[in-house]
């Protein structure tokens, strides 16, 4: 059973998970704990530090603050540079930590460089296909106002082809996880477009109108 110090607990609830609040909607604070619950599940599997997947998961997206495309990079640099992590890891274990939130990110050009880095990856990758869907549409209106529906079908259908297709991008790095089973299905989705263009227009209908 994985047990966090209550010190460490109360400052990344008081001071790390706050800064979510500010993110677009598929990155608030649910999805920064949703990371936390799954990457301490995979740490007891793995025998891995629970209290540095702990960390890790709760700064992996930090670096929004600074823009999506480079937020991989500047979540590292935030853990880095946050002196009160020193209270209670070594700065070896705090170099992995920054790391692993490097290595995060689905569109990376290499596999995270160490079990950390898989674990975050992982716990990212929470894969609800109806979910995964409704995100997609919400960021895309967010993001891209000036698109009509069409051109939001558009750009959901070629984001979720490009990530999660068969020849997507996204990569999962423990082969026995529930993602795997959960990617399948949604893969079956993507493959069925009338099935995935019914589910783009009940969210287009309940985000637009909501």
């Amino acid at each position: 059973m994985n047990i966090i110090r209550q010190d460490i607990q109360a400052y990344i609830e008081r001071e790390i998970l706050p800064r979510y609040d500010n993110f677009d909607a598929a990155h608030r604070r649910d999805h920064a704990e949703m990371v936390i619950r799954q990457s301490l599940e995979l740490a007891e599997q793995t025998g891995a530090d629970a209290e540095m997947a702990y960390v890790i998961a709760a700064y992996h997206d930090t670096g929004l603050c600074e823009g999506r495309e480079r937020h991989h990079l500047v979540s590292g640099r935030i853990i880095r540079a946050d002196q009160n992590l020193l209270q209670w890891f070594s700065p070896e274990q705090i170099e992995t930590m920054a790391c692993a939130a490097e290595d995060h990110r689905a569109s990376a050009d290499h596999a995270p460089r160490t079990l950390y880095g898989r674990i975050v990856a992982e716990a990212d990758r929470f894969i609800d296909p109806e979910t995964i869907v409704r995100r997609t549409v919400q960021f895309g209106l967010e993001h891209y106002p000036e698109l009509d529906k069409a051109g939001h079908y558009e750009r959901t259908m070629q984001h979720l082809h490009e990530k999660y297709g068969r020849n997507g991008y996204l990569k999962l790095w423990f082969t026995d996880s529930p993602n795997a089973k959960r990617l399948e299905l949604l893969r079956q989705i993507i493959d069925d477009e009338p099935q995935l263009r019914q589910l783009f227009n009940e969210y287009w209908e309940k985000l637009k109108n909501g």
